[in-house]
């Protein structure tokens, strides 16, 4: 598709090794982009990088390195030129309350799914200032709609929206633009990984109508595609999404978080019998 915006233009990819990233990325080496997979899965990472269509290169990182995140910027730009888009997409996920998650999890959210988006992005920006490029952010409902369960997960995606809002502030006058995007239950190992937590299953029970389903992956990527393409301000999907997203000043309300409150003994009683441990 040489008719596409990201025809020939270097897209950075974090998170990159499996779920929405991986499927993206495939469909944007379809439309011609340069594909550039970042991911701490080796493995993975490889297996996406077979099924790209276009030019691919893939770099083994963690994004809580900081110090690694300048060296695999300046090694893309020694072998890419540039750096069109940097799109912050790894991200990791544990449920339950927070004094029965294992130690560390809590820190480990954080780190991977904020502070690593911060230091890709810093270490990608003057090479995106240089091309007047876009810096996109994967945020999720739980930037706005929050949940029992996922408080971690929820803070690191409200600080991450901020982190998008305040940036597109702050590079006006630049020509790059800046992305949230807001994609819900999904069926990637992030939301599978935990279907069989009771405690998970409960949670999503709780939720009404389309708050609680699960959208196919395929579902999801020409919506990632399009805002790429299009270098959306926001991108929200399923659509049912934007309903919170237009409500968020009530969703803490006690009218809105009836439900929730109602499952929360039980989320947290089911919690307590399992043995926890923090994902490799």
């Amino acid at each position: 598709m040489s008719s596409s915006p990201l025809a020939g233009s270097v897209i950075v990819v974090t998170g990159a090794a499996g779920g929405i990233g991986s499927a993206t990325a495939v469909e944007c080496s379809r439309r011609g982009a340069v594909v550039v997979l970042l991911d701490v899965d080796a493995v993975g990472l490889a297996r996406v990088a077979a099924t790209m269509t276009g030019p691919c290169a893939t770099h083994v990182l963690d994004v809580r390195d900081a110090d690694a995140c300048e060296r695999v910027v300046e090694s893309i730009l020694v072998e890419r030129g540039a750096i069109d888009i940097v799109w912050a997409n790894a991200g990791v996920s544990e449920y339950g309350p927070i004094d029965l998650l294992p130690d560390g999890a809590w820190k480990r959210i954080i780190d991977i799914n904020l502070i690593g988006a911060h230091n890709i992005v810093r270490a990608a920006l003057p090479a995106v200032l240089e091309s007047g490029g876009y810096v996109a952010f994967t945020c999720s409902w739980a930037s706005f709609a929050h949940q029992p369960g996922h408080a971690a997960y929820a803070a690191a995606k409200a600080g991450l929206e901020a982190f998008a809002n305040s940036l597109r502030l702050e590079l006006s006058g630049t020509g790059v633009r800046v992305g949230s995007f807001h994609p819900g239950w999904i069926d990637t190992t992030l939301v599978t990984g935990k279907m069989a937590q009771p405690a998970f299953a409960a949670l999503l029970d709780a939720l009404p109508g389309p708050f609680g389903a699960v959208t196919p992956v395929e579902k999801i990527v020409p919506h990632f595609v399009r805002a790429l393409e299009e270098r959306s301000s926001r991108m929200v999907y399923p659509r049912s999404g934007r309903i919170l997203l237009a409500l968020r000043s009530f969703l803490p309300t006690r009218a809105f978080t009836a439900r929730s409150r109602a499952a929360a003994p039980e989320i947290r009683r089911l919690a307590g019998l399992e043995v926890r441990t923090p994902d490799a």
